[in-house]
């Protein structure tokens, strides 16, 4: 593990970090779509599975392919930070060369050479650090969940230099495990005080403004995306999400992910397939992986897991009455899409451009 990926030598380990919890159908695309674009490493945290996630990762640790941590949480307690307080002193991060946390819903598009890693760090120089915006891709009216790729199923996304909520001004830092860093986060590493501003680039390749040494986690007005996105998957299908409100937030998780919180995520007004051309690199690893009995067996068992999950929460009427509202919110904002889109605001307000702390 690390040493190669998917027949090509890396020179480097690139480690991503994740949590997980109930997320079983989508593990094993996210994880090939990783390993095809050079991704040597995974450290999965899992806590409170019940579809069987946590062995779906044993299996693939089994297999050579992930590490995988049990991460049980307390009451109130957030999994994601808990789980990067671990992460801090595993073995496998303090081998890497370069770090980036990502959730199973987040897929790295990067768009320069042949949309690998090795590609993105040539194409912005020399850097410390490589600051990716979300691009927020809603349900597209998809009602239905359907057991095959979400870099497929959903293709209506937010405008791409367009930001019509703070999320969609999110930001993930890929960064070099060179001691630079302080500390890992959610969003972007950690610098001392002490510490001058090293190389942080954003996507373009240009330098993020200076006010982004200790805070910062959004987009900046002249954010450049040419190499690359972090096309975010955060709400799916309308069944789906039911699956996804019930198992809470892994970040903020007295947050409810109610009516709000879809509609604030749910843009479909631009029409973005650009990541299909990784698709197939990504197919053939996926195909591969499932040659395993006991992890397609495991993989069978999520999805009917999540299946009769969103059957049981359809049975509440509270939750079939979010379920309806959700679905209609769906075709409505992939109807109006293209009527909103000239409307939309070319740069965050002055007020998150450069602060805020890491969400």
């Amino acid at each position: 593990m690390g040493e190669c990926v998917w027949g090509k030598a890396m020179s480097e380990r690139f480690v991503i970090i994740t949590t997980m919890k109930n997320e079983g159908p989508f593990v094993l695309e996210w994880v090939a779509y990783n390993l095809s674009i050079g991704f040597t490493d995974f450290l999965i945290f899992t806590n409170d599975c019940a579809d069987g996630t946590d062995m779906l990762a044993q299996r693939l640790q089994r297999l050579g392919y992930v590490t995988h941590i049990p991460n049980p949480v307390g009451p109130g307690e957030s999994p994601q930070r808990k789980a990067l307080r671990k992460a801090r002193k595993h073995t496998l991060v303090r081998q890497a060369n370069w770090l980036f946390c990502a959730d199973v819903d987040e897929f790295l598009n990067i768009r320069t050479g042949q949309g690998r890693l090795p590609d993105l760090l040539q194409a912005t120089g020399d850097a410390a650090a490589i600051s990716i915006c979300w691009k927020l891709f809603g349900n597209g009216g998809i009602t239905g969940f359907d057991d095959s790729f979400v870099t497929r199923q959903f293709q209506w996304a937010c405008p791409e230099h367009s930001y019509p909520s703070l999320q969609s001004r999110g930001l993930k830092t890929l960064f070099r495990n060179d001691g630079t860093f302080s500390r890992i986060a959610i969003h972007r590493p950690r610098l001392d005080k002490s510490v001058p501003m090293p190389r942080w680039v954003d996507a373009g390749g240009q330098p993020m403004p200076e006010a982004y040494h200790q805070r910062g986690w959004a987009a900046h007005a002249n954010f450049d995306h040419s190499f690359a996105r972090l096309h975010h998957y955060a709400l799916r299908s309308a069944d789906s999400f039911l699956v996804k409100r019930d198992r809470g937030r892994t970040n903020h998780i007295k947050h409810d992910q109610g009516p709000e919180y879809w509609a604030r995520l749910n843009f479909n007004i631009e029409h973005d397939e650009s990541i299909l051309a990784h698709l197939p690199a990504a197919r053939a690893i996926y195909d591969d992986l499932l040659t395993d009995p006991r992890l397609a067996r495991w993989h069978t068992r999520a999805c009917r897991w999540h299946r009769h999950r969103i059957a049981k929460l359809r049975e509440i009427p509270e939750w079939d009455r979010f379920h309806r509202v959700i679905s209609t919110q769906g075709e409505l904002s992939l109807a109006q899409g293209a009527c909103l889109s000239g409307f939309l605001p070319k740069s965050p307000p002055e007020r998150v451009r450069e602060g805020g702390r890491d969400a």
